[in-house]
């Protein structure tokens, strides 16, 4: 394996790697804070080790010490978002191959952004507080010092303190609870996960939850204000799950439970192992749940099993989960529902390259991420460029059942370990090996390192999305004496992805006359709406053609939940309005509070607010 860089990271991932980490956490809401001790078990990777650095950020810490012999420790000068290091000194000197416990007394800060508390008042239940925490890319730092770079796999262990009444849950086994021998008023719950995972991957949450069994390896868990409605929409889970693996292989995590969180939730879904974590805004989804589960599914293999080695070939994780999320799509609906999902990841990547600008580095596939924050380089980018990819070398290279192949066998080639581009090429010309001379054809440099859309554009089958295109382009092209032609028959012919990708493309068109997107509401209701995904377009249009009404609903539709692709979108869309430029600003500050850190800092920049 070549040395790693990690350009996102502090650790000294070459000079030793954590091979398992064992987490006490003792949680207290009244502080926002987790009180924890953290004890890693680190194997040295070179000769005459006498020191190491861990990353960490907004950490408060006590004492460190190495095979329970003190250690020296010093906290160095603080980066702008990575963190400060944490540099040890070793009371001794370590060879190659030996291993060293590392134990770190420490306490979390308030403002840590990978962890967001909520008060009683923002979770549905309205009694009791809840925190849930969302490491990826680069905020497990502020929840433990550790080496926070995917680079490096470890198991862990966890015990954690809270008060009674609540539950916690992690992105790991349950190992069972007992009364808090120091306090009887609290439990603790412990956790073990069995398979290395990178540190992104460690996920914690504490709340007033309930749980309905939804398969024979699963159960769904949120607050019971929408634990039932969850548990029937979740009720393929199992069939998703056997459909990934007959794809991809053997499913390795044991459990596989979905969390439904508070709507501050910043993601659609995060791929937490044994627990996937998913946004309320899936559960009037409609069909636009199945997407989000298949593809946090799909990551059990991509991303959570096979990991890419630093956060510049993070299309790696997402390409080939995108992939394999319409593989299910494919197995269990149609291969024209593939199809007309990669038409809609094909317009999410336009809409991408346009945000950031043609030119900009971000927009390759494999970015240069020296000293750019990972939040900010977050986009559709490496899911649907990625995808652009792997879909024009399954046409390139003999179909869908013969990349899979290759898929497939690429997965447990790199099982349990970490992958680059360059590592991920050379095993696919060494699979298609009879077919190098088609690969060699392909322009690799213009894929991989070259900002903006994807060279080849992928023709995709039309046959679902031709409705949508004639819908869009009869209102494009109507002029009020053909309103009488529109009637309520035109959207009952679509299915919810199709309605999605109606809005979708007239977002793309020039904005429409007022007049035209009143009509539109006269005659299709879309104001009373419930998919989150419809009503989300619709919105975004009724403020473009600058309807007045729809700037309170699209403030409301902002605030009352925090997922980033939602909530960003429709504070800018207000923002351009510029009659309520400031009415935008004033909306998010006053509900700044109940954003997630990390969508809060997003929405500071997209409405140009200094601090």
């Amino acid at each position: 394996m070549t040395p790693v860089l990690d350009p996102s990271s502090f650790s000294s991932v070459s000079k030793c790697a954590t091979k398992h980490l064992n987490l006490i956490y003792h949680v207290e809401f009244d502080r926002r804070v987790l009180k924890g001790k953290v004890a890693l078990t680190v194997e040295v990777l070179e000769d005459k080790l006498s020191s190491l650095t861990l990353d960490s950020k907004d950490l408060k810490i006590f004492k460190v010490s190495a095979n329970g012999q003190a250690a020296q420790f010093a906290l160095g000068t603080k980066h702008k978002f990575k963190g400060s290091p944490l540099e040890i000194t070793l009371p001794f000197e370590l060879s190659r191959g030996q291993h060293v416990i590392v134990e770190i007394e420490y306490e979390t800060s308030p403002s840590a952004t990978a962890l967001q508390w909520l008060t009683p008042t923002q979770t549905a239940g309205k009694k009791h507080p809840y925190l849930f925490s969302q490491c990826q890319a680069t905020h497990c730092r502020t929840m433990i010092p550790c080496q926070d770079s995917p680079s490096v796999k470890h198991t862990y262990y966890a015990q954690v303190s809270v008060p009674r009444e609540l539950v916690a849950l992690m992105s790991a086994l349950h190992d069972g609870q007992e009364p808090d021998p120091s306090d009887s008023s609290r439990v603790i719950y412990r956790f073990r996960q069995p398979v290395p995972m990178p540190s992104y991957l460690i996920a914690i949450v504490v709340g007033a939850l309930e749980s309905r069994e939804i398969g024979p390896r699963s159960r769904v868990w949120s607050e019971k204000e929408y634990v039932d409605e969850a548990a029937f929409e979740f009720s393929e889970t199992e069939t998703m799950l056997k459909t990934a693996e007959s794809l991809a292989g053997p499913y390795v995590w044991g459990q596989y439970d979905v969390l439904v969180l508070p709507p501050s939730f910043p993601y659609g879904g995060m791929e937490n192992p044994c627990l996937t974590f998913v946004t309320p805004t899936v559960l009037a989804g409609d069909r636009s749940l199945a997407g989000v589960i298949a593809h946090e599914i799909s990551h059990s293999w991509t991303g959570n099993l096979v990991t890419n080695r630093t956060w510049e070939h993070f299309w790696l994780n997402e390409g080939h989960t995108v992939y394999i999320e319409r593989m299910i799509a494919r197995c269990m609906e149609s291969e024209q529902l593939r199809q007309f999902k990669g038409i809609g990841g094909w317009k999410e990547l336009q809409e991408s390259v346009k945000q950031f600008g043609a030119n900009n580095v971000l927009t390759n596939l494999v970015p240069n991420l020296h000293e750019v924050d990972t939040d900010e380089a977050f986009s559709s980018v490496p899911y649907e460029k990625g995808f652009a990819l792997l879909y024009h070398l399954e046409e390139l290279l003999g179909g869908p059942e013969v990349f899979m192949g290759f898929v497939k066998s690429y997965i447990q080639l790199f099982a349990y370990g970490t992958v680059t581009t360059e590592e991920w090429k050379n095993y696919l010309f060494t699979y298609f090996k009879d077919k190098v001379d088609i690969l060699n054809k392909v322009d690799w440099n213009a894929w991989m390192h070259t900002p903006g859309m994807a060279p080849v554009k992928p023709q995709y089958d039309t046959t679902m999305a031709d409705a949508c295109t004639a819908l869009c382009q009869r209102w494009v092209k109507a002029k009020e004496e053909d309103f009488a032609s529109f009637t309520e028959a035109d959207v009952k012919k679509l299915n919810s992805p199709q309605l999605i990708e109606f809005m979708a493309l007239l977002l793309q068109e020039e904005p429409l006359p007022l007049s035209h997107v009143k009509k539109m509401q006269e005659v299709y209701q879309l104001n009373s709406v419930k998919n989150a995904e419809v009503r989300f377009r619709w919105l975004r249009i009724c403020v473009k053609a600058h309807w007045e009404e729809a700037v309170p609903l699209a403030l409301k539709m902002a605030t009352e939940q925090g997922r980033m692709k939602f909530t960003r979108p429709l504070f800018k869309e207000v923002y351009n309005f510029s009659k309520y430029s400031d009415e935008a600003v004033k909306t998010f500050k006053e509900n700044r509070g109940a954003l997630h850190p990390v969508t809060a800092m997003m929405v500071v920049k997209d409405l140009k607010i200094n601090g």
